[in-house]
């Protein structure tokens, strides 16, 4: 496919892309669903007459929303429509808005030119434990390497109900938390600052279409309700949770801020990058099988740049294909007691670390716990995140002759607010 926006090779958002966000411009205040395509976002907003296919003819209005939530909530044949509508409008063989000067000039935007917003009201989100390999190095630095995993771990996708109202898009600063912390063991607990804090490289999907309560959706059809995904830091307070999580799990170490990449990456861009789902054993039930590979070959990145600092030291390079759940058994685990779904949902893979110490996906694990001090690029060291750190994390499958991308998810850590 070629398109007559022009962008290079190896860009994030090439044609065979097309992922979807919210933008505001200082002309246009209000909120738009956009298209990054090249370093343009194509407004929805102005071609929505333009989506005249049989899936979304009568569903024009959901391309003139403020989110993406109307959108998500159509069918899986309206967006592989939309998709199909948006690679022939884009392409360079189509003259309908390639020619129309006055379409084409309302209807582009710079990315430079953009702010941009949450993609969608989040009504629910959920954070699950997938990467076999992060759950291992927790599990052998605070119990031991023979009980590593808990005896839970490989029947079903381990996940708690999180809270939806800090999900953060990249670029907002997050606040160091206050809290208590057990900073001597077997005494009392103190009250004070964090001093742990640290980052966790995760994915997370949007779902799409909704379900009534009772309803269940096995492994098998879940694709049907995953619209696409975004690359995620679930900032972490480890010396808060580790006093806290007992029995109840993550808590306010976890609820300061979550962030999110502002483009969401369809499934439909990802079909190219299927790779074999991590081997499971023992077999799965029968509602959490598929017989299908949902599992991505996504290379993720993630840099610190001390404050004050241009110099990023990277300290992490991972892959979205070391977790053991999918997103589809994910999904189906979280509905099998008939929860229902609603669209704009919020599901997080978990911390993804691979099996070397360069992958790790945390500082808790790179630092192994505060034993291994990180030495960044600027000689400083790190066992966890000082205040003014900024944390970038990329996402990227490389294809033949391009790149599907992510962009970027950026958080800068901030000194704690008074209280």
């Amino acid at each position: 496919m070629k398109s007559y926006i022009p962008y290079s090779k190896y860009c994030d958002f090439p044609i065979e892309n097309l992922p979807y966000g919210v933008f505001s411009t200082n002309k246009t205040p209000i909120h738009h669903i956009g298209v990054a395509i090249g370093d343009q976002i194509l407004d929805l907003h102005e071609i929505a007459h333009l989506f005249a296919g049989p899936e979304l003819i009568n569903h024009q209005h959901v391309f003139k929303d403020s989110t993406l939530n109307s959108f998500m909530g159509l069918s899986q044949k309206a967006w592989k429509e939309a998709r199909e509508t948006l690679q022939s409008l884009l392409s360079v063989e189509n003259p309908l808005l390639q020619n129309n000067g006055d379409l084409r000039s309302r209807a582009f935007v710079p990315q430079s030119e953009a702010t941009m917003h949450l993609p969608a009201k989040i009504g629910d989100y959920t954070d699950f434990y997938s990467s076999i390999h992060h759950a291992t190095n927790v599990g052998v630095m605070f119990r031991s390497k023979e009980n590593a995993l808990m005896p839970n771990w490989k029947y079903l996708p381990v996940g708690y109900h999180g809270r939806a109202s800090s999900v953060v898009v990249s670029g907002t600063s997050i606040h160091r938390p206050h809290g208590q912390t057990l900073a001597i063991e077997g005494a009392p607990p103190v009250f004070g600052t964090c001093k742990l804090m640290d980052f966790e490289l995760e994915m997370a999907f949007f779902v799409g279409g909704s379900t009534n309560l009772g309803d269940v959706v096995t492994a098998d059809n879940a694709n049907k309700h995953i619209f696409g995904f975004v690359l995620m830091n679930d900032w972490s307070a480890r010396d808060i949770q580790k006093w806290e999580y007992i029995p109840l799990g993550p808590f306010t170490a976890k609820n300061l801020g979550t962030s999110i990449s502002p483009w969401v990456v369809t499934t439909f861009a990802l079909e190219p990058f299927k790779v074999d789902n991590y081997p499971q054993d023992p077999e799965p039930f029968p509602y959490l099988k598929h017989s299908d590979n949902f599992n991505f070959d996504i290379d993720l990145t993630v840099d610190i740049s001390p404050k004050g600092s241009s110099v990023a030291t990277n300290v992490c390079r991972s892959n979205y294909k070391f977790l053991y759940w999918t997103a589809k058994q994910q999904l189906a685990h979280h509905t099998v007691t008939g929860c229902n779904l609603n669209p704009g949902d919020l599901m997080g893979s978990g911390t993804i670390s691979g099996d070397t110490s360069d992958s790790f996906g945390s500082m808790l694990e790179l630092s192994w716990k505060g034993t291994k001090p990180l030495t960044l690029r600027d000689g400083t060291q790190r066992k966890f995140l000082q205040d003014g750190d900024t944390v970038t994390m990329t996402a990227t499958c490389a294809g033949d002759g391009f790149n599907v991308g992510f962009g970027s998810c950026v958080g800068t850590l901030l000194p704690p607010k008074e209280m």
